[in-house]
């Protein structure tokens, strides 16, 4: 991507993102690759980091542990384990074993389902694989401490034996010296020490002549001598001999073992990559965590369709301060390619088109941005921008002069895949001359199909870009009430300077005030209060807007549970059905068994019995009779859907059941231990112990 001026990034505060980004590192690796952050132009590199951050933001929210534990930078290790004829330490080898783990579960880590839900990442070791005798040689050779092992050749078990046997005999001797010097009181306190990596006694200075032996040194009192025995010089020098082979063969052993592994060099640096690769991804997760960082839909073409789009580090500025950060919507494409923003001073529009630039070059860089997911981003080739005062003492360039010189190149080098950004355009000289040059530069801007946004005060380039083909307005609210800036932009309307509202806030003097207003052209002090007082009605038709969507979204939330509670009840009546479905199928299996079984006993009756007549009329009664019981069965269940039994005394008036044949009827009188009852039409008396009050059960219960 090309920038002018070349200090484009660093006005857009890129370089304090990348720092960002460098905190969250932990290898050295992830650390160069955040602080040399690369811009891209090509849709394929682009959407493959953005996939790749958006996978392992959804590992880190999700919770899973992701097995990439190795942040030593050894790649001084790696250059050396390519040089012919270099030998490694075992703690630097210690080193590789560990990257080789590291690389191990990585590559365990992706498993077939891992693999598929994350596939962007698995390109990451897509082009390597994991080589298990690289581990396998060092544990062959060095123990869990980086310890050469005693069995890593012939000769050097044989040394170490032989220093074992040798570092006893000294042991013993020189135990037998310590303790007939201690006898004789020749030794100080400390009895014995360790000079020159030989063992000796600590003797008292005067009795120094008493012992046979090698002075090598004494203490800074100099009360204290270290000597050797004459009896252990032979054992000690043994013993050094030993231990200078046992070097020699250590370290011949390790340069074989350098010269061994030295072929996997090249993929030994690849695993460090990949280690370094995945926290360089991580590093960029983390970032977006932090500044609400999505991932929106990338579109291989010069566009930008921004929804609740904040500047991430006012966000994160606000965070801290326990703030809101006010939103950014708005869209450029090829119909409306330049927004033109205008407002009063401190409303917002240097940092809403800062936002944009920055989302811009931090979605080209792999980032994701702090967007809606449903923003739509397109991709830049040129971005070009001038903000702030850019006067040259060097060029000895004033202002509005070093503001020409950055159009003409803008004019220049713009195309379609410009996205361009101008503070203040034309500011800087006489408001006619300045707005004249500033119409120009924006005709011929849009002329090249470049994009950008322009912020501006100059009342033509409100007016032009109603007339301009491409152009649209743009403005950021003010509360003129308040006299506060709300910092929200309003597309497709240009605002007002709001110069005399901000003159009042300060506490100007309201005499001077009305002056300055006498002395501006009327037209013009007319079309400003008309963009103020079209401001606020649009500012209160967003609140009503607001309103009412906060209604229907109350409403469909009222509807919704209205459905739920819905849905609960049919399902409750569903149930209720089929259990009752469940229990007549039930009822029917026993019934039918029960016949089954009865049948059954009187078919071997008819065989055995004489007097088959009888049996058959057995069999005809228990068919018939059975039938009548299940009509009487039914015509009570109706009976018992109808009305229900509440008991209690018995009155004139009241509904009752008799309990013999279920019939219903009313009492009319009672006689001593009878009642009469209206059964229809036909009166009847009834015994009262055969009667219940029953009532009439609700409809739907």
């Amino acid at each position: 991507m090309k920038f002018f001026p070349e200090s484009t990034l660093h006005q857009l505060e890129f370089d304090k993102i990348k720092e960002l980004l460098a905190v969250h590192c932990r290898t050295e690796f992830g650390r160069s690759r955040a602080l040399q952050l690369r811009i891209h132009t090509k849709k394929e590199i682009i959407e493959k980091e953005l996939q790749q951050t958006n996978e392992f933001k959804i590992i880190l929210q999700s919770g899973q542990y992701f097995p990439n534990d190795f942040p030593t930078n050894i790649s001084k290790e790696l250059k050396l384990l390519s040089i012919p004829g270099a030998s490694l330490s075992g703690d630097q080898f210690l080193l590789i074993r560990r990257l080789t783990e590291n690389t191990n579960n990585i590559f365990r880590w992706f498993d077939a389902e891992r693999s598929i839900a994350n596939a962007s990442l698995a390109k990451v070791i897509a082009d390597s694989y994991y080589e298990k005798l690289i581990r396998q040689m060092i544990d062959d050779v060095l123990n869990e401490t980086g310890i050469v092992k005693d069995n890593a050749s012939e000769d050097l078990a044989k040394i170490r034996l032989n220093l074992y046997r040798k570092r006893n005999e000294l042991r013993k001797a020189f135990d037998r010296i310590v303790s007939k010097m201690n006898k004789q009181g020749y030794l100080a306190d400390i009895e014995e020490s360790f000079m020159n990596g030989r063992r000796v006694l600590a003797v008292f200075a005067e009795q120094k002549r008493m012992i046979k032996g090698v002075l090598h040194g004494e203490s800074d009192s100099r009360r204290t001598s270290f000597i050797e025995p004459e009896e252990t010089t032979e054992l000690n020098n043994q013993i050094f001999s030993l231990e200078y082979e046992e070097t020699k063969e250590v370290y011949r052993i390790l340069r074989a073992l350098t010269q061994q592994l030295s072929i996997y060099a090249p993929l030994l640096k690849t695993y460090y990559e990949i280690g370094g690769e995945f926290d360089f991804i991580k590093a960029k997760a983390r970032l977006a965590e932090d500044i609400g960082g999505n991932y929106p839909q990338l579109q291989d073409k010069a566009h930008v369709k921004v929804i609740n789009a904040v500047h991430p580090l006012l966000y994160l500025y606000n965070k801290k301060l326990d703030k809101p950060t006010i939103p950014v919507n708005l869209s450029l494409n090829e119909e409306n390619r330049i927004l033109v923003i205008s407002g009063p001073n401190a409303g917002g529009k240097t940092v809403t088109l800062k936002t944009i630039g920055l989302l811009q070059v931090m979605l080209q860089s792999g980032l994701l941005v702090s967007v809606s997911p449903d923003s739509e981003m397109g991709i830049f080739k040129q971005m070009m921008i001038h903000i702030g005062d850019t006067q040259s003492l060097e060029f000895e360039l004033s202002t509005y002069s070093s503001h020409l010189k950055n159009m003409k190149q803008f004019m220049e080098q713009a195309n379609g895949k410009t996205l361009f950004f101008i503070d203040e355009l034309g500011s800087g000289s006489d408001p006619n001359l300045g707005g004249a040059f500033a119409e120009v530069i924006m005709e011929e801007l849009a002329f090249k199909h470049a994009f950008g946004i322009v912020t501006t005060h100059y009342l033509n380039l409100k007016v032009m870009a109603n007339k301009v083909k491409g152009i649209i307005n743009g403005a950021m609210q003010f509360d003129e009430k308040n006299l506060l800036p709300l910092y929200k932009l309003q597309i497709g309307q240009p605002g007002s300077s709001y110069t005399f509202s901000i003159a009042e806030r300060i506490g100007m003097d309201k005499k001077l005030i009305a002056r300055a207003r006498k002395l501006v052209d009327e037209n013009h002090f007319q079309l400003d209060k008309m963009l103020n007082s079209t401001e606020q009605d649009l500012q209160q038709i967003d609140k009503e807007k607001n309103r009412l969507e906060l209604l229907l979204k109350e409403n469909e939330a009222l509807k919704n549970e209205m459905l739920r509670v819905i849905k609960k009840e049919e399902h409750l009546q569903e149930t209720e059905r089929l259990q009752l479905q469940n229990k007549i199928s039930e009822d029917k299996m026993v019934y039918l068994k029960d016949m089954e079984r009865r049948l059954k006993s009187m078919v071997i009756e008819w065989r055995k019995s004489e007097d088959k007549d009888s049996v058959v009329r057995m069999i005809q009664a228990l068919l018939f009779n059975q039938k009548e019981k299940m009509q009487v069965e039914k015509r009570h269940k109706k009976l018992n859907e109808k009305f229900e039994e509440i008991g209690g005394e018995i009155k004139i008036g009241d509904k009752v059941r008799m309990h013999q044949n279920r019939q219903v009827g009313i009492v009319k009188e009672i006689r001593g231990k009878k009642a009469l009852l209206q059964v229809g039409i036909m009166p009847m008396t009834v015994a009262l112990h055969d009667l219940v009050v029953v009532l009439d059960r609700p409809e739907g219960s």
